[in-house]
């Protein structure tokens, strides 16, 4: 019998819901319990108050997410809002409001509000891409095959 991580999925599962309750209940992070995030996901917690994440949104593996500025000595608040998706290792600065239904590329570095239903990439992050559909977790609606997600983000039509 061959090994499969599918069995083991529960671990994962169980090691996220308490990070989760540690990041709500002991760092007091706004964090709604349907969103997702990789166990590799940096939250600040020099700021923990200052971090809002929306329902149904993934945050994916080693993204960070930040709520303050040591240089500057700001601490603000830093909002993803629901429906989003968040890239591997993207970076969100401080004070950043990331739209309902918008979806952050592997990579960006965000200096800038990401309007909602929107596509950003890039160092910094620009919008490659406005008035998308997406699911749950910020899946693209209409795009079932790579084919299809290919030609939206790199906007071909």
């Amino acid at each position: 019998m061959a090994f499969r991580f599918g069995n083991i999925s529960f671990i994962r599962r169980g090691i996220a819901s308490i990070l989760r309750l540690i990041y709500t209940k002991i760092f007091s992070m706004d964090i709604d319990p349907k969103a997702e995030f990789s166990l590799s996901a940096k939250f600040d917690k020099t700021n923990p108050k200052g971090m809002h994440i929306g329902a149904d949104s993934y945050i994916a593996f080693d993204a960070v997410i930040l709520s303050h500025d040591m240089t500057r000595g700001v601490r603000v608040h830093t909002r993803i809002g629901r429906n989003c998706f968040i890239g591997g290792r993207s970076i969100i600065l401080p004070g950043i409001t990331v739209g309902d239904g918008s979806i952050v590329g592997a990579g960006a570095v965000v200096v800038r509000d990401v309007p909602p239903h929107t596509i950003v990439a890039g160092n910094p992050a620009k919008v490659i891409r406005e008035g998308i559909e997406v699911g749950r977790f910020g899946r693209l609606k209409g795009a079932d095959d790579i084919e299809t997600s290919t030609r939206i983000l790199n906007n071909v039509d």
